[in-house]
């Protein structure tokens, strides 16, 4: 485990746990994922954790802004493709919502995100550390007017794409993330 399994690290697990328990899936291909995602975490209590191999749950977010007409996407500085911003799950993180908000936080410097309260999407995908697998638990991010992102040391570029003028270097599934985020704000209006 790349974090001492304390207290702490187990609230963590126990929220991924909760969260994906209580989630409901849009489709079934989703519901699927949300199995495998709870079948992995049963087995492995270290399953938040990056040292966990093959595959280990990790936390992102898709991040719009209030009209949900442009999206912020990071150019990953190993992979070499725009993704939505996260990452790894640390100790310090209370629950996975929280680890998406400090990931999405620290990748592009917008602060002052309103988060949703339980997931987006889940995306599971290649990953370019230890594991081969990132179970990535997804949720929306909603920008303040006017944001402005700032590029992190761990990315190549950080900027704003309108929804409907997607980069070609688009990683695998963010397309998905972004439409799900879309159809998310505008369930909220």
């Amino acid at each position: 485990m790349s974090a001492p399994y304390t207290d702490r690290a187990s609230s963590l697990h126990a929220d991924a746990v909760r969260v994906l328990s209580a989630w409901q899936p849009p489709t079934p291909e989703q519901a699927t994922l949300r199995q495998d995602y709870l079948d992995h975490l049963a087995a492995r209590p270290d399953g938040v954790w990056r040292a966990c191999t093959p595959a280990h749950v990790t936390a992102g977010m898709v991040v719009v802004d209030p009209t949900a007409e442009h999206v912020l996407l990071v150019l990953h500085g190993r992979i070499q493709l725009w993704v939505q911003p996260g990452g790894h799950c640390e100790e310090s993180d209370v629950s996975l919502a929280a680890a998406a908000t400090r990931e999405a936080v620290e990748e592009t410097g917008v602060a002052d995100l309103r988060v949703g309260e339980q997931p987006l999407l889940l995306s599971r995908h290649g990953a370019p550390c230890l594991a081969d697998t990132h179970l990535d638990v997804q949720y929306l991010g909603i920008a303040p007017y006017g944001a402005t992102p700032v590029v992190s040391a761990e990315s190549a570029d950080v900027r704003w794409f309108g929804v409907d003028e997607l980069p070609d270097d688009l990683a695998s599934g963010v397309a998905d993330s972004v439409a799900a985020a879309r159809q998310a704000v505008s369930a909220l209006a």
